[in-house]
């Protein structure tokens, strides 16, 4: 009985760290991801209703962020051009969330067992994150470019336009909300 028992628990959890694949088909990462334990669908929605921040804004960002890795990380930096080094920020995981942004993220919400490599916790923070950046700089909850500007600049750096002058970071925000209408479309199409 425990051998079946845990072959069951294996299977069950065998998709759940996995990065899909097909990743700028928002339906197909659903189908994929929606087992009893870690159903990205549902997650999504969870954070849709406590938020307000549509699903197709969240996986977007997640997607231009970590491409749905969950132990996305940035490059390390290069010393003498190939020793490596450190990393230039501490973003890490499905949200690529800095370090002291993740901690006050869990000090506010009390989810303090919340991991960057969990997509919930991560789709979570996304949602809490655009939450605040809406109620601090006035961002529609659907505007997925500002949104995404907020997030890369961090809220500060979004109100002072840091973004203003940066094409890289407009770019970037430009693919997010591209993505976020794409995912839209998709998530109509499949009844999501």
């Amino acid at each position: 009985m425990r051998t079946v028992v845990a072959i069951v628990l294996l299977i069950a959890l065998a998709g759940c760290g996995s990065t899909p694949r097909g990743i700028n088909n928002v339906c197909t990462i659903f189908d994929q991801k929606d087992g009893w334990f870690g159903n990205w669908y549902r997650a999504a929605k969870s954070t849709e209703r406590e938020y307000g921040v549509p699903a197709s804004v969240l996986m977007a960002t997640i997607r231009i962020e970590s491409g749905f890795d969950s132990d996305a990380r940035p490059p390390r930096k290069k010393l003498l051009g190939v020793i490596p080094w450190k990393r230039k920020s501490t973003a890490y995981g499905y949200s690529q969330a800095l370090d002291g942004t993740w901690q006050g993220y869990k000090r506010e919400t009390g989810r303090w067992r919340a991991s960057r490599t969990d997509f919930a916790d991560a789709i979570q923070f996304v949602g809490w994150y655009h939450y605040n950046s809406h109620r601090k700089n006035g961002i529609a909850l659907n505007d997925a470019y500002s949104l995404y500007l907020a997030y890369y600049a961090g809220q500060a750096g979004y109100a002072r336009g840091v973004w203003r002058g940066n094409a890289g970071m407009q770019k970037s925000a430009r693919k997010a909300a591209n993505m976020a209408n794409s995912y839209a479309d998709q998530m109509r199409q499949c009844g999501r």
